[in-house]
């Protein structure tokens, strides 16, 4: 397999093999992002691609359960090309149980419902969709070049051609003064399509972003230990997801918070509660950047 630059992948890929279909981010203008930066976007060719996963059959043998296919927003190739890349994965790997890609609302709406039928017919199993916020006025300042009811419509395409759906929320990416109205119009736009999956993340400043650098001249603030958990809370609180799991299932986190919504939220809420009896100091510092 031929890899170009730093290839990044969801946490729960980490047993997928990875194959780039796509090089960089076609947006790659997120403002609390360092991913991508100084790559230019490109689309790899379906033969080079094709060429990969017959080095990967050879070198793992048939027994590969789970393709990943980075870069950023793989969502946005051809559907005839994605459909092609798919099949041919599952030709090589009878075993195959999942594909998965990274894919924006802004990208996926360049989609019908029917070519992500196509998509899902041809083996895509999963979307993983980084939102962050569903929050409009959040959205504008960190760049996401999305809006929230945007969101809300590819995340009801995605549902209705039965593709799962994984929803990634960024924890205190409004900063203090607009923690709870991202909360609260994020649980709003979460409800609307009640992904299967909804990952906790915290932000933490990421240096080489543009965000990173407005953090350390002071223009952009951190939630402390306990301001994060209770925007965790307030989200938590007010979704209204119909068998949604959430999981802070990253590093980032300050608190292992799982669970399924409505079955588990009063579990979740007491867990957090608890760990608002912790004092902040026992938790790790709001700006570790390695994260």
């Amino acid at each position: 397999m031929r890899y170009e630059g730093t290839v990044y992948r969801p946490p729960s890929e980490a047993n997928s093999l990875l194959i780039q279909a796509t090089i960089g981010c076609p947006h790659n203008k997120c403002l609390f992002c360092s991913m991508y930066k100084g790559v230019k976007f490109r689309v790899r060719p379906v033969q080079e691609i094709k060429e990969d996963l017959l080095m990967a059959r050879e070198y793992y043998g048939d027994w590969v359960k789970s393709v990943f296919f980075p870069d950023g927003n793989t969502i946005i190739m051809k559907t005839r090309d994605l459909v092609e890349i798919f099949t041919f994965a599952r030709h090589l790997f009878p075993n195959l149980k999942r594909i998965t890609v990274y894919g924006s609302a802004r990208f996926v709406n360049k989609k019908t419902v029917a070519e992500l039928e196509l998509l899902r017919e041809a083996g895509l199993s999963r979307i993983h969709m980084g939102m962050e916020s569903g929050d409009d006025t959040v959205l504008v300042k960190i760049a996401k070049g999305t809006t929230a009811d945007e969101i809300i419509q590819a995340g009801l395409k995605v549902k209705q051609a039965k593709i799962e759906l994984s929803e990634y929320y960024l924890v205190g990416i409004g900063g203090p003064e607009l923690s709870e109205q991202h909360a609260l119009n994020s649980a709003r736009v979460l409800s609307q399509f009640s992904p299967e999956f909804i990952r906790l993340r915290t932000y933490v400043p990421s240096p080489n972003s543009p965000l990173y650098e407005m953090y350390r001249q002071g223009d952009f603030q951190l939630l402390t230990p306990h301001q994060a958990l209770q925007e965790v809370r307030l989200l938590i609180e007010h979704l209204e997801c119909e068998g949604s799991f959430v999981t802070s299932d990253h590093i980032s986190n300050y608190w292992n918070i799982t669970g399924q919504i409505p079955r588990d939220r009063e579990h979740m809420l007491q867990e957090i509660d608890y760990a608002l009896t912790i004092p902040e100091s026992r938790f790790r510092p709001a700006h570790l950047s390695h994260l």
